[in-house]
């Protein structure tokens, strides 16, 4: 028989594995195998070493980042829903350059992702990456936040509650976006939502070099919580959901929609004519545009299912209401029915169900 050819490295492993095998044999007296222990005390070394290096698994690739100002970069997600072909990333992750240091907005889906995002941060600059936001508590937001922790941040943000709603939800929120994007992508993420600092209305961050981020809650919409994010001195504000460009909206089953135009209206008012916007969802754009996209299709499609309810109209009449001059928006076949049918129970206050994210 052929005998197997051992690396260096190899060997190493199989040595210290033997090792750790005699030293258990010596110190476990209830009688567990003592290559289980070794195995076991094995993989929790490797698992804090791969920590410690970067997560080491299957690769993301991610989209061209987009310079949206000085020091600014956003890669744009995939326009569809998260899936294995797209690692996940289906929202908008961006970052910024300060004096000291770099700040990231969205933590990603997974840390496969969050590796490949901060791979592009280390194209423009070697400052260490120094806080994390995240805008709402959907899993593209925040599961990706172990491996910034793992790569020694310890600044981390988030509206109180949208901090809430993952750190009570983490298991549940992992194990369906681990269903839908693999596994093996979600995996090594963990929860750190004791790592993080929440704010109710406004809490302001100082990035040195004089500069200061505003992170602002409106009020509920697409999530019940969520963070915009001002940076005055780079003329962009980071909505997240709150805002769309292009892509047709998705509303869930805690989405509220009557509360989600009041709350644009007033992103409208405290948002400066001419700041750059980098929505939750799609390119970075204007203010007219997301308006476009996201409010008046809103009260648009509240005005047409008001106009079927008063006149004595079904759910599924409101699901009927010809939409097709959106049609050209991505997602559109599997949302509008639904967007519908949830602006008709929330007219008539009953309870609206749809879709979990």
């Amino acid at each position: 028989m052929k005998k197997m050819k051992k690396t260096p490295l190899a060997l190493a492993a199989l040595f210290a594995l033997m090792g750790s095998a005699s030293v258990y044999a010596a110190a476990e007296p209830s009688g567990k195998d003592p290559l289980v222990s070794a195995m076991e005390h094995y993989q929790k070394e490797l698992n804090k070493a791969e920590r410690a290096a970067g997560y080491i698994g299957p690769r993301a690739y991610i989209p061209q980042e987009v310079k949206v100002a000085d020091g600014v970069y956003t890669v744009v997600g995939s326009m569809i829903w998260h899936n294995p072909t797209n690692y996940g990333l289906n929202n908008n992750l961006s970052f910024i350059e300060f004096a000291d240091g770099v700040l990231v907005y969205n933590a990603g889906a997974n840390p496969a992702l969050a590796k490949a995002f901060h791979d592009v941060i280390k194209k423009y600059t070697k400052k260490p990456v120094k806080w994390v936001v995240v805008e709402n508590h959907q899993g593209h937001a925040h599961l990706g936040a172990s491996y910034w922790y793992d790569m020694g941040v310890r600044n981390f943000y988030s509206q109180k509650r949208a901090h809430e709603d993952f750190a009570n939800h983490w298991d549940e929120i992992k194990g369906r976006w681990s269903k839908a994007v693999g596994y093996e992508l979600t995996a090594p993420a963990y929860d750190i939502s004791d790592k993080f600092t929440t704010f109710e209305d406004k809490l302001e961050i100082d990035v040195g070099g004089g500069e200061k981020v505003t992170l602002i809650y409106n009020g509920p919409g697409h999530t019940p919580g969520a963070t915009i994010m001002y940076v005055p001195s780079r003329n962009v504000i980071f909505p997240g959901d709150l805002a769309y460009n292009s892509r047709m909206l998705a509303l869930f089953n805690y989405t509220n929609t009557l509360e989600w135009v009041k709350t644009f209206e007033r992103f409208m008012q405290i948002t400066p004519e001419g700041t750059i916007i980098v929505p939750g969802h799609g390119g970075v754009t204007d203010m007219a545009t997301v308006k476009r996209d996201t409010y008046d299709y809103l009260k648009w499609l509240q005005a047409q299912v008001q106009k079927v309810i008063d006149n004595g109209g079904t759910e599924v009449d409101a699901e009927n209401i010809d939409q097709s001059q959106f049609k050209h928006r991505e997602v559109f076949e599997q949302t509008h029915r639904g967007n519908a049918r949830h602006i008709y129970r929330e007219l008539k206050g009953l309870p609206v169900g749809g879709i979990v994210d």
